[in-house]
């Protein structure tokens, strides 16, 4: 599965996602699949994200800049 296909939604994403204006619902669905592939699954091994977080985050103003500066590496161990 490619990454940006978004997964099902829990009713916590859900209420985080509807309490955004929409015309940021697009940024805030980017940014979710974004952010759990790169941030929890591949830097900490688990795809859980606070949904609420990301979007204060996104009413905050994020958006995805045009430059991007490369990935973190992982400080966890590989998993056997």
């Amino acid at each position: 599965m490619n990454y940006k296909q978004h997964e099902p939604r829990t009713a916590k994403h859900e209420e985080a996602r509807n309490s955004l204006p929409d015309e940021l619902k697009p940024i805030f669905d980017d940014f979710v699949a974004d952010y759990k592939f790169a941030a929890a699954t591949i830097r900490y091994g688990s795809p859980f994200v606070s949904c609420s977080v990301l979007a204060d985050t996104v009413r905050a103003g994020w958006h995805l800049g045009t430059e991007v500066t490369g990935a973190v590496p992982s400080t966890r161990p590989p998993s056997e």
